[in-house]
Formats: structure tokens, sequence, C-alpha cells
């Protein structure tokens, strides 16, 4: 399957599938801008653990990918984004290990050091939005 490339796209994140459909939109995107192996590894792992967050704790939201520039550097840009319970403590759970669920806890803080950009919001009752930048 060949996947049409724009500079920016969005996605609902609601159900099990749709982090596949991230996965392989994520993975297209890497290859098309010239990712090696690593780097597509790097960003997609990171994607699904972001997705899978956004399902499990701020009830499906949606995921944004763009095609991003800087110089002569091109990268890619997630964002998640949900409109769930926030995060009380965000700090607290950027910490591996952390979970408040029945996962390693390692989602936030493995996204994180897969990325070499990270920017997390998140405001109790009101949603979470998290982006990353992975460079080429």
């Amino acid at each position: 399957m060949v996947m049409a490339m724009t500079v920016d796209e969005t996605l609902a994140v609601r159900s099990s599938s749709d982090i596949v459909l991230v996965r392989q939109m994520i993975r297209a995107w890497a290859i098309q801008i010239g990712f090696n192996l690593v780097e597509q590894t790097k960003i997609v792992t990171a994607a699904s653990e972001l997705a899978r967050n956004t399902i499990d704790y701020g009830g499906g939201g949606t995921a944004r990918v763009q095609s991003v520039r800087h110089g002569t550097r091109s990268g890619l840009r997630l964002t998640f984004e949900d409109k769930g319970p926030g995060i009380p403590d965000v700090n607290l759970a950027l910490k591996d290990g952390y979970t408040t669920g029945n996962g390693l806890g390692l989602g936030l803080s493995g996204a994180r050091r897969l990325s070499n950009e990270f920017e997390i919001e998140s405001r109790p009752g009101e949603g979470t939005r998290v982006t990353i930048t992975r460079w080429k």
C-alpha cells in the first residue's frame, strides 16, 4: 500500500486498529523523508506508545503528523492530543516505571528517550498534548 505524503495529516486515535494505522502512516512518512531503519523504528515505537496512552488514559484523541524542516535538517513532528482527565503530576508520570494502569510505565519516558525533542502539556480535567520531533 502506497500512502500519499502531505505536509500535515491528522488521524483519529480511538482503538487498537487506529494505532496500527498511525504506525503505518508514521513509517511511510519516515521512509519518504529518508530516515534509516533505526530512525524509523525509534519514531514508530514512540508513536505507538503515545497512541496507546491517548486511548488508555485519555479516552481517545488525535494524532497529528507533520513533516518539518529546519535549515538543512528534515524530520517528523508528532502531536498526540486528548480531552481526557489529564495528568496531575507530569514529572512523576515521566519517571520510568510509573504507571496508573497495567503497563510497564515506559510509555512517556520511553517516547521521550526515542525523540530528539519532547514537550508535554497536561491540565487535570482538560486533557493532554504530547509533541515529539525526530530529526534525520
